[in-house]
């Protein structure tokens, strides 16, 4: 492709190293510009990559004319802010999960997107490992019938990412649940469908990592959990849709359990059930009153996710195609984590049914 899309990143350290790989074997996109808050770590960077477009302040770089794809990659309060300024600013706009900590910073920035007629997509990388989409091609005939209840959840043990960004409500907006429960929960939900929900009864709470001598194993954050921890470790939440289904999540980043870390999904319908990470369609026979099973193949890995991301982001744009995760669906999901907070702070079942709709004042 001779005239690629140039892809400019905001935040280059962290998660942004996974999305490189993607902009890297695209077709349709190369990847000429950086910004970051830290100059230091900006120029590192560049030199790394072979990147000469460096900017510490990122409106430097939507103001550049060359740039048509903004990847955001910041912690999460910083979102919605950044992506508006890319889209006002006539880029596309791939952003990290969440979208943004709020239903309304969603719906402004969905805002913008229309204002702008560029894409906007929600980097729900979980979407595109093979075993999902193997999954979501199945479901999509009808195979479970009615999906009338799902259960998922996404645990870790001692598994705590102590950096700023992640821990300090001020950078994160929350802890796991908006930080891995937000993976867990929009690949359910777009599994089943992508069903209107309307109420949440949740709880997020802090019960381990305040404990003396409370430590993380994860990575380079390795130790003990700094005392600016100021979010919960674990939430959890019962979500009722409009259709009548029902789904429960569980989360957090430090349990009392054995394997280091857990994610499943379990879709229930009145034809048959799935399962993930087994990739496997449950069924039953009443006539012979025999159960069934069979495995779907997998076409791929979870490493390669956030590559094909950007891969597909870029392809979308290229073709004229809708954006590969709509932020409608986003706000979906981010309907339901605000909903959670908000059910712990009344202590009661929360409507989301506005929160989660484009069209609400």
């Amino acid at each position: 492709m001779a005239d690629k899309l140039k892809v400019g990143i905001v935040g280059v350290g962290g998660i942004a190293r996974t999305h490189i790989p993607g902009w890297q074997a695209s077709e349709h996109a190369e990847l000429v510009a950086g910004s970051d808050i830290s100059e230091d770590v900006l120029k590192d960077w560049g030199e790394q990559y072979g990147i000469k477009k460096l900017y510490v302040n990122p409106e430097d770089l939507f103001a550049d004319p060359e740039i048509d794809i903004v990847d955001v990659c910041t912690p999460n309060n910083y979102h919605a802010p950044l992506s508006i300024g890319a889209l006002d600013a006539g880029k596309h706009v791939i952003c990290e999960k969440p979208l943004a900590p709020s239903p309304q910073l969603v719906k402004d920035m969905i805002a913008a997107r229309d204002s702008s007629g560029k894409l906007l997509m929600c980097a729900q990388s979980s979407r595109f490992a093979g075993s999902s989409l193997a999954m979501k091609r199945e479901l999509d005939t009808g195979v479970l019938g009615n999906v009338y209840h799902a259960r998922c959840w996404m645990l870790r043990k001692s598994g705590v990412p102590a950096r700023p960004g992640f821990i300090m409500k001020k950078h994160s907006g929350g802890g796991p649940c908006i930080d891995i429960g937000v993976h867990v929960l929009d690949l359910t939900l777009w599994l089943m469908g992508n069903p209107n929900p309307v109420a949440v009864t949740g709880v997020a709470k802090a019960e381990l990592a305040h404990q003396e001598g409370a430590f993380s194993t994860m990575g380079r954050s390795g130790g003990a959990i700094p005392e600016e921890f100021d979010v919960e470790d674990f939430a959890a939440a019962f979500v009722r849709f409009e259709n009548g289904a029902s789904l429960i999540l569980e989360t957090s980043w430090m349990l009392h359990q054995g394997p280091s870390s857990e994610r499943q999904i379990w879709l229930y319908g009145t034809k048959g059930g799935a399962h993930l990470p087994s990739s496997e369609i449950y069924y039953s026979d009443y006539k012979t009153q025999q159960h069934h099973k069979y495995a779907l193949q997998d076409t791929g890995d979870i490493a390669k996710a956030h590559a094909l991301e950007c891969m597909t982001f870029a392809e979308a744009i290229a073709e004229g195609k809708p954006s590969p995760v709509p932020a409608e669906q986003s706000l979906q999901v981010m309907a339901i984590l605000d909903g959670i907070y908000r059910s712990e702070e009344e202590g009661r079942e929360v409507d989301i049914a506005e929160d989660a709709k484009i069209n609400a004042s």
